[in-house]
Formats: C-alpha cells, sequence, structure tokens
C-alpha cells in the first residue's frame, strides 16, 4: 500500500502541477523518477516534523498541494500543535501520507507504534482520515485526495495484503443478529471471523468503512435494522479510536431497540512488546481467532 500512495502522489503529479511531494526520513530513492522529472516539486527533508508541516503550510497557502510523507507517530506526535495551528486551523490542503498505522513497526517498540493516532487525528476539526484495505483502495482514495477539501490523514498499513476492494465504503455481507464494522487492514481479519462464527451458527454481516473522518453515519444507521450486536474492530487502542466514533453515532441516533455494541482493539497502555505485527495482534486477540474467542465470550454472558 504504501507503494502504491507514492504512485499516486507521482500520477497526481503528473497531471496537476500544485502537487509538491516533502519526504522525511524515508528511503533515499523514494519517488526517484519523480525527482527526475519535476525536481522543483520534490523535497527531501531531515528529521524535523514541526518544520516540514509549517513548509507544507507556507507551500499551502502559495497554491501547492503538498503530500508530506513519513513514519505515522513522527506525524502525529511530534508536530502535532503545527498540524493543529498551521495546516487545520486554516483549512489548508496539506495531505499527510502515514506509514506504520497500528502496529507495523512492533520490532521498533512502542514509540513507533502508531496506535493512537486516529484518535489524535479524529480530534481535530476540518481533518479528513482515511484508512485503505488494500492497494486498490489506497489508489481509488488518494487520487481522490486532491480534492478533499483541507487536509487529510492517510493511515497506511502494513501492505502486501491480497487487494478485495472495490475501493470505497460499502457492505460487504448483509447483517444477520451480528454486524463487524471495520476500517482499514482489519477487514482481513473480520473475514475470517466471520467464517469462524459461522461454524458455530452465528450469522455474521460486515460493513466496512474507508473513510473514518467524515464518517458515513447514514450508512451505518441503514444497517443496523434486526442487528442485535455490532461488534468494531480495529487495530488502536479502543480509546477515543475508530469503534468510539461508531459509539458515539449509537448513543446521538438512538431508537426504539438500539444494538448492543461490543468495541475491540488494544488497551489502554503503551505497547511495550517487541516482536511482529502478527504476533502482537495474537498477543492482543486481534487476529481472526482472538477476535472470534472474543465475541463467543461476550455472546455467553
Amino acid at each position: 500500500m504504501r507503494e502504491k500512495s507514492l504512485e499516486c502522489v507521482y500520477e497526481l503529479a503528473k497531471r496537476d502541477s500544485r502537487i509538491v511531494y516533502i519526504g522525511s526520513d524515508v528511503g533515499a530513492e523514494t519517488l526517484e523518477q519523480f525527482k527526475k522529472e519535476m525536481p522543483d516539486r520534490f523535497f527531501m527533508e531531515g528529521i524535523s516534523e514541526a518544520h516540514i508541516i509549517g513548509m507544507a503550510a507556507g507551500l499551502a497557502k502559495s497554491g501547492y498541494i503538498p503530500y508530506v510523507n513519513t513514519i505515522a507517530t513522527f506525524i502525529t506526535r511530534r508536530c502535532y500543535e503545527q498540524i493543529v495551528i498551521d495546516v487545520c486551523l486554516q483549512n489548508l490542503p496539506v495531505k499527510l501520507i502515514a506509514n506504520g498505522g497500528g502496529l507495523v513497526y512492533a520490532p521498533l517498540g512502542p514509540t513507533h507504534m502508531a496506535v493512537d493516532d486516529i484518535g489524535l487525528m479524529r480530534l481535530l476539526p476540518n481533518m479528513h482520515i482515511i484508512a485503505p484495505c488494500d492497494a486498490n483502495e489506497m489508489e481509488k482514495l488518494m487520487m481522490q485526495s486532491v480534492d478533499m477539501s483541507g487536509p487529510v490523514y492517510v493511515r497506511v498499513g502494513k501492505g502486501n495484503e491480497p487487494n478485495i476492494s472495490s475501493g470505497k465504503s460499502s457492505l460487504w455481507i448483509e447483517p444477520g443478529e451480528v454486524l463487524i464494522i471495520t476500517t482499514g487492514v482489519m477487514i482481513h481479519q473480520a473475514l475470517g471471523v466471520i467464517d469462524l462464527l459461522k461454524e458455530k451458527g452465528i450469522s455474521c454481516g460486515l460493513l466496512h468503512l474507508s473513510i473514518i473522518k467524515p464518517i458515513n453515519k447514514d450508512l451505518i444507521l441503514t444497517h443496523l435494522k434486526d442487528v442485535e450486536l455490532v461488534i468494531t474492530v480495529e487495530e488502536h487502542v479502543k480509546s477515543g479510536g475508530f469503534g468510539s466514533s461508531i459509539l458515539e453515532i449509537l448513543s446521538d441516533h438512538r431508537h426504539t431497540n438500539p444494538p448492543k455494541l461490543l468495541r475491540l482493539g488494544l488497551p489502554d497502555h503503551f505497547v511495550e512488546l517487541y516482536g511482529s505485527q502478527k504476533e502482537l495482534l495474537q498477543y492482543f486477540r486481534l487476529d481472526a481467532n482472538g477476535i472470534t474467542q472474543q465475541i463467543l465470550q461476550y455472546l455467553v454472558k
């Protein structure tokens, strides 16, 4: 997905002279063809994220559309004030490509695992948040991002997922008594969960949201009829994340028989373990087997 996001920046830049690329702490050969063809719109800055966001904001004020590319935790934590004041407050078209959303950088420890990024970005007025599930969805959303008004946060997952998407938020499987709502790469785990629940005689639907903010409230509410349990699954702490946005919708739009909600995600503490992303997903019971176990435990209470 990361490669596809950068390919899209290159394609957009060839079509639109306003597109500018700013890279930070990424591979030296990243977008080499972009650099050769459009050197006046290609910038590879050092590890100085606050400066980069200010620079991007200045370029946006001058009529450009900057695409900033670096590690997710560096974007969301190191330069939060600049994103708030320089970008969001002025509603500037700065697009933030955030590599390593979730547990991708598990081998590097808690400083590099972006497990609070959705919550941080969701707080900010004017910010769009997109979380593609595969390269197909990444391509479609990235090509649309240039026309999204204001700033955009692109949560890039681990990459190399099989291409399964249609490229938009949609209902994948009709709801049964249970409906799973996912975003980003967690849809791949959810599809396995649905098969495992079917073996237990539990009918389960799947709703995938690739755009987290602004969230499609109508799409969610439309599919809640006769659903007894809604389950959100995210590679993020439960506090303030994707599941919280669904909880807010259910709370704000209560009807006569609202479904129960089970939010599955990471616990509210720093992820101090090291290992692979797969190992940590298993440890926190966010792989298909672990999610299924949590759902079955909830249903028998």
